[in-house]
């Protein structure tokens, strides 16, 4: 439980306590993001009709921007799959040996699409659930582990951060 004051009710507060940050330009927004995706060296393709990432060959694949009806969603989207690129055994080393709809997989979708999330979010990009299909995967892990949130979390944490200092370096 929390108790709730409204801002006018409290004294001694900096002046600047009730501004609202800046809301980010989203062009500037998108100039990180792909500069991040640019200086990640990742082998990422655009073409095709499916986002993915391909951990034998190592690459991502991404459809063009004009395939998204909203533009930022590609950003979410590219960011997603590099999510799970940051797990090959040459950079994170995540298990991403599951098949397709097993518990494995599920929870390398739940790191990924976390990764996408908190790498927007830093970016200032409201994140989105946008793969309603693995919500039933995502599901199966959680009933499995009462733990699996917290391990999915630090595992995307980690992959943001590895992504972030792709930015952070051309700072």
């Amino acid at each position: 439980r929390f108790t709730v004051f409204n801002l006018d009710q409290c004294e001694g507060l900096p002046i600047d306590a009730g501004e609202v940050s800046n809301v980010p330009d989203p062009v500037m927004t998108r100039i990180e993001a792909d500069r991040i995706i640019k200086l990640s060296g990742a082998d990422f393709r655009i073409g095709g009709r499916e986002a993915y990432y391909a951990p034998a060959e190592d690459f991502v694949m991404v459809p063009p921007q004009v395939a998204f009806p909203d533009p930022i969603n590609w950003y979410r989207t590219a960011l997603h799959e590099l999510g799970h690129w940051t797990g090959h055994p040459t950079r994170l080393n995540r298990d991403q040996s599951g098949r397709y709809r097993s518990s494995k997989y599920g929870r390398e979708e739940l790191v990924a699409e976390m990764t996408s999330a908190f790498v927007c979010a830093s970016l200032g990009i409201a994140p989105s659930v946008r793969h309603a299909d693995y919500i039933g995967a995502w599901l199966t892990v959680l009933r499995e582990d009462e733990k699996a949130i917290f391990r999915a979390a630090s595992a995307a944490s980690k992959a943001a951060d590895y992504l972030l200092a792709f930015g952070e370096e051309a700072a």
